[in-house]
């Protein structure tokens, strides 16, 4: 990993942005401009105007650069305001609190450098894990797209990010996982149930974590009974797809279970 800190490329070494303990994971973002491809001495003087601009943003009131961490086209991560510290950049306060930020150097669709290279994708996989190691940062992967009205990061960012966020030559992964609509529907019928009675049926647990994504259920309500909560969340999941009357009424259906499997990383099955 080559972690560029804050001091080594003319940033104060410490954040002021305000200390968060731990996040669900991590939100992709790219430039959403255009942006030409560089001599690797020049990216840190990107940063730096990065930064310079958000400050200079009185509208959004940023104290820091607004991404966790910034990655250029050759793979170096630029700490921005790092592991431990809310994010500026996912849209929301919740989503700042809820999820780090990383930025990869990639313009917008036609704008000169549109698609990573291979050292960036590596580089964002490393900053990744930088967050989980020192940040506490969850398994979740998302984009900036995910639970906010934008085009970031860009459709071939977005699709790296929907296939895992694998390092490049990686073995893309063996197993799908299998929703069953047929015993989802019979665990909302039956959950949530009497205390110390064991889950009805796993594959709630994975349909739990998608609307976690999504932001429609907290994930302290993901505990595998498609219970009263579930059942809200799921109808919001209804509701966002337009379905309307008894076709939002929180139990799957075939139509809303593959959108959200298609998007989340699981295969529904009648």
């Amino acid at each position: 990993m080559d972690l560029v800190r804050r001091s080594a490329y003319g940033l104060p070494a410490a954040s002021p942005a305000a200390y968060i303990a731990s996040t669900e994971g991590t939100k992709v973002h790219y430039l959403g401009s255009e942006y030409s491809s560089r001599r690797h001495d020049l990216c840190d003087d990107y940063v730096r105007a990065i930064r310079a601009s958000h400050l200079a943003n009185t509208e959004e009131g940023y104290v820091d650069i607004a991404y966790n961490a910034v990655v250029c086209e050759h793979g170096s991560i630029y700490e921005g305001r790092g592991p431990n510290h809310r994010s500026g950049a996912n849209g929301t306060a919740v989503l700042n609190t809820r999820h780090y930020s990383v930025c990869a150097l990639v313009a917008k669709a036609g704008g000169g450098l549109d698609t990573p290279t291979d050292a960036q994708l590596h580089g964002l996989r490393d900053a990744i894990e930088w967050f989980r190691a020192e940040g506490e940062a969850g398994d979740y992967i998302g984009g900036h797209r995910d639970g906010y009205a934008t085009t970031c990061p860009g459709d071939p960012l977005y699709d790296w990010v929907r296939r895992g966020a694998p390092r490049p030559g990686a073995t893309p992964p063996q197993t799908q996982r299998i929703v069953d609509l047929s015993r989802l529907i019979s665990a909302a019928s039956v959950d949530p149930p009497k205390a110390g009675t064991p889950v009805s049926y796993a594959g709630v647990r994975t349909v739990e974590d998608a609307l976690v994504a999504e932001g429609l259920l907290a994930a302290s309500l993901a505990d595998g009974h498609f219970g009263t909560a579930t059942i809200r969340a799921y109808k919001a999941w209804q509701l966002r797809l337009g379905f309307t009357g008894s076709d939002a009424d929180g139990i799957p259906g075939m139509k809303s279970l593959t959108s959200l499997g298609r998007k989340r990383g699981f295969t529904a099955v009648a």
